[in-house]
């Protein structure tokens, strides 16, 4: 059947499942009544008639059997969609928000439509109206205009430069196949060109752009032809239809179909990690008839070609797809087809047909086009406080405009001089309403933009989180979602790049049952896949004096019954090493083993050296000879006579590297022959060389490799390598293995559910964690100062023991042995019995894969020449089979791998990013789950979930695979399991079987319902749409989350988008995921200061920014209500109109901006140090609506104490010193600025520094200073406000006004003093908040970290003591971050 037969390939390829994937949760998200009965009928009708009728634009409909593309050089005219009717889209891309035309409108419609905005808006415009406002006409809509433009030029900023980022892309680069009357047409238009060339460059490219742009001939290009040639051109101006040629290293432009590869069998290798975090390289190969006929530009031309592939959809892991092509259809799959932001490696250069150009590219297709912008999760509960100030606001005006009815009832009509002076209740009611409005400040937004930028410039300067290595800061991309990182609940975090370095490092090994540590140093340790990576000899570090105390910074591996070799000696410290803070299981596991018996591959080559016929020494030889051979590696000698290695997977990298080191390295490798170099006894090189007979690679499916050689002496031998569970079942005493495996591994599962018993009796905080801190009051041991300084009974802080464990991947005790019961043990009979050797392998792969250790199994046979040659001709007929050939030549590689004997086992590490697992251990304690999305396969994700603790070895893994039987079975089973008791649970899932989940509602909820319960998730083969579907459903399923995603390639740019808070790593895979992400940062580890502290010290900062901003206000306009009466509610202003003018920019602006940027509630230290202190932010415990309550009920009294001993002692109660109201006013408004800023800077700062105290005396000061000035500028006038020598000569030398003032202020603060004092007692006793008493709560309860109030642990800092010891916890946990 053709392409034609198959709908699903081309017509409904954009309604696959992996497709539907994208929109995980949209349909099962919790819908607002607004967005039900609103919002969507809204988007209808906007999608129905304004998107389709009136901008033309509608879904593409499916093509009848594909996009056809000929094969043709000359074509004169742009090929065309079928879909559209015109050309095919250009290969330009855009991330950018907005085009010149659109930004304005949508700008201005979201600035009106923000709650805040609209409010002023409705202020602001009737007051403009001459009459009705008694606080000026303009005091509202200028500053809202300022504002308004300010922020929207500050997005259009933004959006510029994401445009230059777009232009970065574009403007690559690339080798394309081009008519050369192209190129002289543009030289000939050069000129013109070249007067619009900067003013086009200056503008972005909205629509589809030229095919003809700045071509330039390829240098020292040696294929020409009379009307072709290679030319470069920017990407941009790449076209569906062009040839392209690509060089090693190059990054793929588009979609394209391999027509060549000067690879051996034409093979180009592909690194995909970009698109799906895997990092093993891809091989690709053209379909024969392509590449036997396009390796030159007159072979292409002459060629005859037409292809047809599927529409466009973003689907990563399928392809369908034809060529014809001299008269023979051929098919053409993943295996033909390379996807733009992949990168070519390990082949010199490759040329293919670009069949999908720009946003139609997979890659673009999976991210999250034009996403929208994002808003802090504090500015919901902002909204709520303004929603009530805006009802409290109306009410008031309402009430007082009742007043005035009744006021002009019993006194105006009465009055002689008042007649006429009636004001419609309509217009006194707008007035109240323009008076109060600055109960809702607008200075609110124009300073938290100032304290928003000062918090971004306090993140990226501090030096903690700089890195020295890449020379990198901490950069924020976006100011408006910082005080998010203090309320963060989940983080998901890609692997490759982000966890991992993704650099290999060979562990150790296992042979004849005995266990060995690597630890010889490789010059090309840091080299990646793909790239030329340097190996070299070098010397073991030993061990020092055996008898030496233990040292921290050892490095060993713990398995079984033998305790490897330090691999790296450090000096000895007093301090308490993690050794004496391991786990349960890590001491269970510690106390079963003999410390009698270590060793390293140093000791082996020694001991093959002194006994080469021993059992052991020839297994390890066979091992070495395996590890050297059985790969797909090229060897690369440098010009400096060094080799280096081209191999298709990281782990081959690891294992050339590390057989190099103990004596075989691979030094030159053809399709028939590969050239060993070894070390023999004598130390001397000698070379091998060893005949390849057959290869069959490693597939996805096979998990395994193998290779058929024959040796110089004439035998044929077979080695094969790959994962346990299916080198096990291929062995000669298979079933053996599978009964000793069985054992192990119920034996393993048997103490782990012991330990996971025992942890269940343990302590656990308030959200299911151990508790890093524990205050126990009325305990033996007593913090003395505190408990005398408040006059309390005594408690103490109680550290648990091994509380807050972390266990790293490789742990060591320097343990003093014998070298002579060493070689009895390598000479034990034991290495050749198979129950042994069996049972002790299996246990050394269990101990590896608790270590996050990637494991393989090798094994051999030696064939004798008749079975060979039989096999070899089946194997060859499944090789040049038409049809089914991959399964042909797995069912066939089945018959030979079979009889084998276990050679042993190795441990390769993929070494982390320095302190991930310690990080991890930090925020899981802070209540933060950590998932785990990513593009590679399960046992790898699993292996570097166990490394970077996100699985511990107590935790349950529950696997959700489709393959393995019925999924809502799996998922009832995972949810009775975690419901009936599971401390930390891990949930296992894989791309395919998340689209089967994602299309059935049944499984969809039951899924999505069983998140929340998980501690940690791990999704493999999530392709980019994915990852960024799964954040969505995280949001829509838990509204209360904040979900936090960070990667660094650009395959993780979809999933930062969609996400509250977006990380990018500017790491090895480039920085496209830093330039687009909120934050960048270049290091993992630095995760955990930026949420801890910056992000707890934002939360805080912002918080208390909005509520002492309300408090103020509302503070102030308290005295103007309550004066409305003696004024006879006519709206009279009690303050003179300039003041109040400049009253939030000049005289209460410091006292909240200050804190705002620089307030610290906590010290770094004891943040870092008690990770639970973060819940304070994902608890919503400093700006929620009781506390929003309470500081509005203690500004309604504070401002009625202030306006009644004011009005007692200096207004009705006595005769006021200018006769008018300008004194009064002038009171209060001093009484409002000096207690305003002695409330917030001086009581209730905690951080108090030299900036505070300048800020305090420069707002006192300088508004003593600004009415000396206004007495002295006013001119003389006739009204209320008698300005003019006030203060300078009028009620400026009253004692009563001074007098007055000085009252007041002592009043307040001695309530606010006196609150203070009782309230710390209470605290320190245990009996605050009071309620505690009436719910029954004991005060001599074991209380949690994370449960006592801030200001007891200020108390703690303040004490000698315990800051100490916090501190010291702190050095202590850094310290142990150094040496890991």
């Amino acid at each position: 059947m053709g392409l034609v037969d198959s709908n699903a390939s081309f017509g409904k390829a954009a309604i696959r499942p992996k497709d539907k994937a994208a929109g995980i949760g949209r349909d099962d998200e919790i819908e607002s009544w607004f967005q039900r009965r609103v919002k969507q009928p809204f988007d209808t009708i906007y999608q129905q008639y304004f998107v389709a009728l009136v901008l033309r634009q509608r879904p593409l409909p499916p093509s009848k059997d594909g996009r056809h593309i000929p094969l043709n050089l000359l074509y004169q005219s742009d090929l065309i969609d079928e879909r559209r009717g015109h050309g095919y889209l250009n290969n330009s891309i855009r991330s950018s928000r907005y085009t010149v035309w659109d930004f304005l409108p949508k700008q201005l419609a979201f600035q009106a439509t923000r709650l805040h905005n609209f409010y002023f808006i409705c202020i602001g415009v009737p007051q403009t109206i001459p009459g009705l406002s008694t606080t000026g006409n303009y005091t509202t809509i200028l500053p809202l205009t300022f504002f308004i433009l300010l922020t929207v030029v500050k997005e259009a900023y933004d959006d510029y430069c994401r445009h230059r980022m777009d232009k970065v892309e574009n403007r690559q680069l690339a080798t394309v196949l081009r008519a050369k009357s192209v190129r002289e047409h543009n030289e000939s238009c050069g000129t013109k060109l070249g007067k619009w060339k900067s003013w086009g460059d200056s503008i972005p490219r909205l629509g589809k752009v030229s095919r003809q742009t700045t071509d330039e001939p390829v240098e020292k290009e040696y294929d020409v032809d009379d009307d072709l040639e290679w030319a470069k051109i920017q990407w941009h101006g790449i076209k569906v239809g062009d040839v392209v040629k690509l060089r090693r290293d190059e990054a793929i432009p588009a979609d394209i179909a391999l027509l060549y590869a000067d690879g051996e069998s034409g093979v180009a290798y592909i690194e995909t990690m970009a698109l799906d975090g895997e990092t093993n390289l891809k091989s690709k190969q053209s379909p024969h008839v392509l590449q036997s006929n396009c390796a030159t530009i007159a072979g292409i031309r002459s060629l005859s070609a037409a292809f047809v592939s599927e529409d466009p959809n973003r689907d990563l892991y399928d392809f369908q797809g034809r060529v014809t092509a001299e008269d023979a259809s051929l098919p053409l799959g993943l295996n033909e087809i390379v996807f733009r932001g992949s990168v070519l490696r390990n082949t010199k250069h490759a040329i293919g047909l670009v069949l999908n150009s720009g946003e139609e590219c997979k890659i673009r297709m999976n991210a999250n086009h034009h996403p929208k912008a994002k808003k802090p999760r504090l500015e919901r509960y902002a909204n709520q406080v303004v929603l009530t100030l805006i009802i409290y606001v109306v009410l008031l005006s309402v009430g007082v405009s009742m007043g005035y009815l009744m006021w002009h009832q019993n006194f105006e009509i009465n009055a002689w001089y008042l007649n006429n002076a009636y004001v419609s209740f309509a217009e006194i009611i707008v007035g109240f309403l323009i008076m109060f409005n600055n109960v809702i400040p607008l200075a609110l937004y124009v300073s938290l933009e100032i304290v928003k930028i000062g918090q971004m410039l306090m993140i990226q300067n501090d030096v903690e989180m700089y890195d020295s290595a890449s020379n990198r800061r901490t950069v924020c991309n976006t100011n408006t979602i910082l005080e998010n990182l203090g309320q963060v609940s989940y983080i998901l975090s890609d692997k490759t790049g982000t966890l991992t370095e993704n650099v290999m490092n060979f562990r150790g090994l296992s042979i004849g049952g005995i266990a060995f540590t690597h630890s010889l140093k490789s010059k090309g340790r840091a080299s990646s896949v793909g790239r030329p990576s340097m190996a070299s000899h070098s010397t073991e570090q030993r061990a020092v004096d055996g008898a030496q105390r233990p040292s921290l910074g050892k490095v060993s591996f713990t398995v079984d019954t033998y305790e490897m070799e330090p691999l790296e000696a450090g000096p000895s410290n007093s301090r308490p090493s993690l050794q004496h803070r391991q786990s349960s299981s890590a001491m269970s596991r510690t106390s079963r083993q003999s410390r009698n018996d270590s060793f390293s591959t140093h000791e082996l080559l020694d001991y093959i050296r002194d006994h080469p016929s021993a059992p052991l020494s020839q297994k390890a030889r066979s091992f070495l000879l395996a590890m050297a051979l059985c790969h797909t590696a090229l060897p690369e000698t440098v010009a400096d006579g060094s080799t280096t290695f081209q191999a298709s997977s990281p782990d081959e990298l690891a294992l050339l590297q590390a057989a190099q080191e103990l004596g075989y390295l691979l030094i030159q490798r053809s399709s028939q022959i590969i050239t060993l170099s070894k070390t023999n006894a004598n130390g001397l090189a000698e070379r091998e060389s060893y005949e390849i007979l057959d290869v069959v690679e490693f597939s996805s499916k096979r998990k395994r490799m193998s290779i058929v050689v024959q040796c110089p002496d004439g035998r044929i031998w077979l080695l094969c390598k790959g994962a346990d569970s299916m080198i096990v079942p291929r062995l000669r005493n298979a079933a053996l293995a599978s009964r000793k495996s069985h054992e192990v591994r119920r034996s393993i599962q048997d103490e782990r559910e012991h330990v996971r018993r025992s942890e269940q009796m343990e302590p656990r905080n308030s959200f299911g964690a151990r508790p890093s801190m524990t205050l126990r009051r009325r305990s033996s041991i007593d913090i003395r100062p505190v408990a005398q300084a408040i006059g309390k009974k005594s408690f103490n802080l109680e550290v648990p023991k091994g509380g807050h464990q972390v266990r790293v991947q490789t742990k060591s005790l320097d343990v003093p042995r014998s070298s002579s019961h060493d070689m009895n043990a390598l000479s034990s009979p034991d290495v050749i019995d198979d129950a042994t050797v069996l049972t002790r392998c299996f246990k050394h792969l269990d101990d590896f894969a608790t270590q996050g250790l990637r494991t393989l199994l090798f094994a051999d046979k030696t064939i004798p020449a008749e079975e060979y040659a039989g096999w070899k001709k089946l194997y060859q007929d499944a090789s040049t089979s038409l049809s089914n050939r991959q399964e042909r030549i797995e069912a066939a590689a089945k018959t030979i791998e079979q009889g084998l004997e276990l050679l042993g086992a190795s441990a390769i590490e993929d070494k982390l990013q320095e302190g991930v697992p310690e990080t991890i251990d930090k925020l899981r304690r802070a209540n933060i789950k950590i998932w785990m999305l990513t593009g590679d396969k399960r046992e790898t994700a699993i292996n570097i979930a166990h490394s970077a603790q996100i699985c511990k070895p107590e935790s349950e893994m529950f696997i959700i695979d489709s393959h393995k039987g019925n999924l809502e079975n799996q998922l009832n089973e995972a949810t009775m399991d975690i419901r009936s008791g599971c401390l930390h649970s891990v949930l296992v899932i894989d791309g395919h079987t998340l689209s089967e989940v994602d299309v059935d509602p049944t499984l969809k909820h039951t899924f999505y319902a069983l998140i929340p319960l998980v501690s940690s998730v791990i999704c493999c083969r999530a392709s980019p749409a994915q990852k960024a579907g799964i954040v969505r459903a995280i949001r829509h399923r838990i509204p209360t989350a904040l979900t936090l995603a960070i990667g660094d390639g650009a395959n993780d740019i979809a999933m930062i988008q969609a996400s509250h808070v977006g990380f990018g790593i500017s790491g090895k895979e480039g920085l496209q995921a830093a330039r687009v992400a909120d934050y960048s940062i270049s290091q993992f580890r630095f995760l955990q200061r930026l949420l801890l502290v910056h992000g707890r010290w934002n939360y805080t900062r912002t918080a208390k920014f909005i509520l002492w901003t309300f408090w103020k206000e509302m503070f102030f306009y308290m005295m103007q209500a309550l004066y409305t009466r003696p004024a006879g509610y006519t709206g009279t202003s009690l303050y003179e109109n300039w003041s109040l003018t400049v009253l939030n920019t000049l005289f209460t602006s410091l006292c909240t901006i200050v804190p705002g940027i620089f307030e610290q509630d906590l010290k770094a230290e004891t943040l870092l140090a008690v990770p639970e202190l973060y819940v304070l932010g994902q608890r919503n415990k400093t700006l929620n609506m009781p506390d929003y309550v309470l500081w509005v009920l203690l500004a309604t009294s504070q401002g009625m104490i202030v306006w009644f001993v004011a009005w007692a002692g200096f207004g009705k109660g006595a005769q006021m010193s200018d006769n008018g109201l300008f004194a009064l006013g002038d009171l209060c408004f001093t009484l409002g600025i000096c207690w305003t800023n002695l409330k917030l800077l001086i009581l209730e700062t905690h951080y108090k520094t030299r900036i505070v105290a300048v800020s305090f005396t420069i707002t006192v000061g300088g508004w003593f200073a600004w009415n000396s000035f206004m007495s002295a500028v006013y001119s003389d006038n006739i009204s209320p406000y008698d300005v003019k020598g006030g203060f300078s000569s009028t009620f400026g030398n009253d004692p009563a006004w001074w007098a007055t003032l000085v009252i007041a202020l002592a009043i307040l603060t001695i309530m606010e003093m006196g609150y203070r004092s009782l309230r710390q007692y209470l605290l320190v006793s245990g009996y605050w908040p009071l309620w505690k008493e009436f719910r029954g709560e004991s005060v001599d309860r074991d209380v949690n970290a994370e449960e006592l109030d801030v200001r007891l642990w200020q108390a703690f800092e303040r004490q000698g003591c315990v800051d100490q010891g916090l501190r010291r916890r702190y050095r202590d946990d850094e310290n142990d971050l150094d040496d890991a």
